[in-house]
Parts: C-alpha cells; structure tokens; sequence
C-alpha cells in the first residue's frame, strides 16, 4: 500500500445500534473502492472486518476493526465499530483514533437507542459526523420518518443531502438536495442522472429549504441574503457545508442500501469532501521530563509520536499495537521510546491492517492508522515517541464494568492456564477486569454486561484451550454481635501418653463499635491465671476464629475479645493448647452474644430520561433500594441516587437495560455494612449450612 500524506487521509469511526447495517455498510465501501472482489455478508461470516470466529459464531460484531480504503486518491481508515452494549469499550477505542464518524441507521427500524448513544459520544469529544440511512430497499424503509425524527431530536443542524426515488414500492434512486439533482442507479453504486420526478417534489423542496435553512445560519452575510430572497451559488453553499461540517454545526443525512452497495459512492465522496483532515484536528500532549505542553497537530515536520489506540493479543495472529500517528513520520529505522512504561522498543515491521490481513509498509504518516507487530511492554492507551522528545497523550476513558460473577475452571488443572489466558484478553479488552477474592474464596470476572462475560468465557475455550464456569458469586457478608456475652469459658485438654495438652480460658465478648477492624483484644488478668507468654496464642486463636464465624462462615467484624480468667497446667499448657481454648471460647461467646450478618450496602446512581423514572424507581424498592434524591440532568435526563444492598444489584445491568430500552445507565460504590433484615438472614444461613460442593476448603 502507498503512503499517504495527512491531506489524503480520513479517520472514520462508523457508529450505530447493533444490527443496524454498520459492518454491511463498511463491505460495500470496501467492496466499491475494490479493496476486496466480492461482497460478503454477515449472515455467512465472510465480511472483512467480522473475522473473529465469535462474531461469525454469533453473527455481530464484537471488536473494533479497520478497513482501509483508497477513494480519489484519499485513505479512508473506516473503524467499524460493535453496536452492542456490552463491548462499549471498543467503540471508545475506535473515537480514541477518530477525527469524524459515521452514524448508520437503518430505515425499517429508525433511530434506536443505539443511534442516540452514537450522537452522545460525537458531542462530547466534538466530533464531524453524518447519518447514513441504510435498507433504503426495504418495503418498509421511511426515510422521511428517520430526517423527522432527527430534526425532533437534533434541531436544525440536520441537513437532508438526499431524498428518494421510488417506482413500483422499489428504490430505484435519490434526488441530490445540495445540487437538486436526480440520480438513478444502474449498477450497484453507480447511477446516472435523471429528471427530480415530480411525486418527490414536495418533499425535496421540504429538504432543500431546511439545507438552506441550515447553510444560512453559517454567517450573517448568507443569512442577510437569506431574508433578501436571494438565491446562494453553488460555491457559497459548498463552502458552508464544508466549513459547518466541520465544524458540527450541521450533520448531514445520506441514504442507500448497505446490501445492495447503493448510495455508497456518494457516502465516499462526502467524506472526503466534507470531513476534516487529520492536519484541521488539534492533539495535545505532554513532555513527560519538562512537563510542558506539546502540540503535536498531526504535524510530520515535529518529532515522531504515536497513540496507542488498541491491543490485538490473539494466538494465532499475534500481539498488534494499533497506533494513530500524532506527529511526525513512524518507520522501521528508529526504535519508539514508551514514557509510560520508560523503556525502548524496537520496529521489526510496521503493517496497515484491513480486517485481518496484514499490509506490511515502509512508513507513516502524521495523522495515518497503522499496526506495529510484538511490542512487549507497550499496551493500550501508551505514547510511543523519541527519547529525546519523551510525550505522553491523554488516555481513552473507558466504561467501568459493573457487572460480575463468580469462575471457576471445569478442570482443576487449569488454574495457571485460565490466569495467563485472562491476562491475554484483558490486554486487549480493557473492560474485562479480574478479581481475586480470597475472603469469599471465589474469582470474580468483571464485565459490561452477561453477553461480555458469556463471550469471554468463549474466548476462552477456542483461543485458549480453557473451559471455565460461570456461577452466582457469594456476598461478602459480615458477622458481628449485638450484645455482651460475659465469662464464656473455653477449655481444651488432650491427654494421649506422655505429656498432654491443656489451656483453659475465660472471656468477655462485647461490641467494639468499630466495623472497619474484625477485633480488639484485651486482657485483665489478675494473679497469674494465665501466663503472659500464652497471650499472643490465645490473640492468634481470635485473629483465625474471626476470618469465618459461626453463624455462616462470613468474616467477623466489630467485636472486643477481653481475656479475664483461666488457668494453666504447668507441665500440659502450651502455645497451641491455649490458641484452641480461645478458638472454643470465640464460638461460645459469639452464638450467646445475640449474633447478626451484616450486609454490603452500596451507593447507586442511575441515569434515565424522565419518563423511566417511575419504573426505575418502584424497581429499587423491590430491590429494597432506599431512594436518596433526584437530580435534574441538562438532557431531560435525571440522576436517581439510592442506597441498595449489594446482593440485590445482581443481575440490574440487563434489569435496567429492559426497562429503559438500553438507554439508562448505572454505577455504583460500596459504602457501608448494616444488619440484614430477618429473612435475609435467614435465608443466608440456610444456604451456609448446604453441603458446600463448590466452594473450596
């Protein structure tokens, strides 16, 4: 592949809903750009930027690929992107490197919650971008609906460039609205130009009206012009579209069919007229040693710096480091300084990714998308530049997983197995998180949703070799005592020939009043009752008793063990005699000290658009969720801040995204241990008293 300078690239995320049209749409680009021979479909799991076998198993994308195309000598690096919540992460990854988006929508099933994520995130890092309607062929496509929709939602920055030709129910072309022009296609992508047929009229005129509308808020002068009934020349018009483009003043709506590769000239030819070059987008850095700002700008003539954007870590295709040129020219002759990690590496061979064939390149440019092969202390979100000009660029924020279970390997062999192979996909998921909870004897997988975590489990035995188990995960519960149990004598005595074992203890048991520390210990002991030398063993006897009390096995918290008599054999009583009479003591004390589970509290915040707040909201309370308050966000969306116990929040990620659609969202924080209620508690100790054929020892 050619090197391309800054001028000739474009950087393309393409967002949307799941299922939408979105990796359709990128084969028909590569398709039409010739980039590949033939146009594969999802449905068979032969598109280029679906090449995972889980996403031909499952038929959806579920990484973030690139699919470079060449359009009028410009590079268009297309990252097509998951629709699915669920790998949130990678579409964060694919904005990390994109300087434009592509929100596709299909025209069956109108703008979806998917549709609305994908604006939200152009908004907040200022990305250009454009709708692209895709299914213009089916029956039941409105496009009109979809600009509508967009216009109720968005205002007046959406700006309709096309409008439909049907005849006989079927889409056979578009009217172009910039140059109000007819195009009827012949072939696939290609179309001839024909008369605006007179039944399309209105609604073209409709159009038209709202892009000048749209154009003449660009500046006072065309605005002037505007109310003077003036007519604006080609040039004025593509001028402003371009600039306000850019700018995000307006977003334009193209249409076709992914499918039928219809449409797809125009949506090329718009992108590289309308959207930005990397050279018109603004990136800052920082000097890791002088700690002074660096404006890198996507500028070749400054020293070279690059972002790592995305980690590929798959057995059979190996570890690639996909990098976004920052400044300056990347090649193999110079070896990359990592600021983050302060280590060298070295470039045996720099690639252009297209899906999951390697182009291997001398070079890159400023502003380009490339791989760099078996980097191996570099990873996602690093800065690779000079030594000399050591710089370190923001990382992407990436979605915190909330939702988690408890694994357990199928084979006990493959403990060390499933760790290394986490560690792999962790690299290239940052949104997977392990958890070792020794406490609760269980490992936890942390992800965005159950589809996450069931992929990952996938993940797993075809790429790795390991089959792991999802379960349940156990709530780190609490014991305490609510009241004093005094004097509670724990005697142990062995005799089995030759010297015996013998320790005799008596202790008070109360609340300490502090449930941050599981024990106070103190002794009173008058007289010598009791050595000073067995102290620490009858201390080590409570420090191992409160790791699993006695109601049901769950970590003991708040208590003060005081030591105030006992007595000694002289030959008998030894360290260990007297740890297991303190052991015996600790669970006398605590079942006569009205004991009590303690459970998790969290604090949660919900976010959802007003008319889901009731639902959310009565859902708590059968959550048994105390609702604190409501804050009125700037969106029409509210805040829902509530105190919920911990067990209760299992499962509520697919709970909430049933009830809002997929469009509320949630996070939340341990802050406290309170008393579970009666049957709670009940029901808890019940359950610790089953045979244990999971758990371990």
């Amino acid at each position: 592949m050619e090197v391309y300078k800054y001028e000739q690239i474009r950087n393309v995320a393409v967002l949307g809903h799941g299922g939408c049209g979105k990796t359709t749409l990128v084969e028909a680009m590569a398709y039409v750009t010739g980039a590949i021979s033939r146009l594969g479909r999802v449905e068979d799991g032969s598109t280029i930027s679906d090449y995972d076998k889980e996403e031909n198993k499952r038929l959806f994308s579920i990484g973030t690929s690139v699919v470079p195309v060449i359009w009028d000598n410009v590079k268009i690096n297309v990252l097509d992107t998951p629709g699915y919540f669920d790998f949130a992460g990678e579409v964060e990854e694919a904005l990390d490197a994109a300087d434009a988006a592509v929100i596709v929508v299909s025209a069956k099933a109108g703008i979806e919650v998917g549709t609305m994520k994908a604006w939200d995130s152009c908004e907040k890092k200022n990305l250009p971008r454009m709708f692209f309607v895709t299914d213009m062929d089916d029956d039941n496509a409105s496009y009109r609906e979809v600009v509508e929709k967009l216009q109720e939602l968005y205002g007046k920055k959406i700006a309709p460039f096309h409008s439909p030709i049907r005849e006989n129910e079927k889409f056979v072309g578009f009217v172009n609205v910039v140059k109000m022009k007819g195009r009827r296609f012949t072939k696939l992508s290609d179309y001839e130009e024909c008369e605006i047929p007179d039944y399309t009229k209105e609604y073209v005129e409709k159009y038209r009206e709202s892009l000048l509308d749209s154009v003449a808020e660009t500046s006072e002068e065309l605005m002037e012009k505007y109310f003077e009934g003036e007519e604006f020349t080609p040039q004025e018009i593509s001028t402003a579209l371009r600039s306000s483009v850019s700018a995000c003043d307006i977003v334009p709506v193209l249409m076709g069919s992914g499918l039928n590769a219809q449409g797809v000239k125009m949506l090329l030819q718009e992108i590289v007229t309308y959207f930005p070059s990397p050279n018109k987008c603004v990136i800052t850095g920082v000097n890791a040693t002088t700690g002074a700002n660096f404006h890198a700008d996507y500028d070749a003539n400054k020293p070279m710096t690059a972002k790592v954007f995305k980690t590929i870590a798959d057995p059979f295709v190996g570890k690639f480091s996909l990098v976004k040129v920052c400044s300056g020219i990347l090649n193999t002759d110079n070896p990359v300084y990592n600021a983050d990690k302060d280590t060298e590496e070295k470039i045996s061979k720099l690639y252009v990714l297209r899906g999951k064939d390697q182009i291997e390149v001398k070079e890159l440019y400023a502003g380009d998308i490339g791989a760099i092969g078996k980097l191996s202390d570099t990873k996602t979100g690093d800065t690779l530049s000079t030594k000399a000009n050591p710089i370190n660029f923001d990382r992407a924020e990436m979605p915190v997983p909330y939702t988690y279970q408890r694994y357990e390997t199928k084979n006990k062999g493959d403990d060390d197995k499933v760790s290394q192979a986490l560690q792999k996909l962790m690299e290239e998921d940052l949104t997977l998180k392990v958890v070792n909870d020794p406490e609760n004897r269980q490992s936890l997988l942390y992800g965005l949703g159950d589809q996450h975590l069931d992929v990952t489990v996938s993940k797993l035995l075809t790429r790795y070799k390991v089959d792991v188990e999802l379960s349940k995960p156990r709530v780190p519960y609490r014991e305490t005592i609510r009241k004093k149990a005094a004097m509670i004598q724990g005697r142990h005595k062995k005799q089995s020939g030759g010297a015996g074992q013998f320790g005799d203890v008596k202790m008070d048991f109360e609340p300490s009043g502090d449930l941050e520390k599981p024990y106070i210990f103190e002794e009173k002991i008058f007289g010598g009752a009791v050595p000073k030398n067995f102290f620490p063993a009858i201390e080590k006897g409570i420090a191992e008793s409160v790791l699993r009390g006695p109601l049901a096995g769950y970590p003991v918290v708040g208590i003060k063990a005081t030591l105030v008599d006992g007595s000694y054999h002289p030959v008998d009583s030894n360290e260990m005699a007297f740890k297991m009479a303190s052991i015996k003591a600790f669970k006398a004390g605590i079942m006569e000290a009205s004991p009590i589970l303690l459970e998790p509290i969290a604090s949660l915040k919900v976010v959802v658009p007003d008319k889901f707040t009731g639902d959310v909201m009565g859902d708590l309370s059968k959550r048994r969720g105390r609702v604190l308050g409501m804050n009125p966000l700037h969106n029409g969306k509210q805040e829902i801040l509530a105190d919920i116990p911990l067990a209760e929040l299992y499962g509520y990620c697919t709970a909430l995204r049933s009830m809002t659609g997929g469009i509320g969202d949630y996070s939340y924080e341990f802050n406290r241990y309170e008393p579970a209620p009666a049957d709670v508690q009940a029901k808890v100790i019940e359950e610790a008293d089953k045979p244990a054929d999971t758990d371990e020892d």
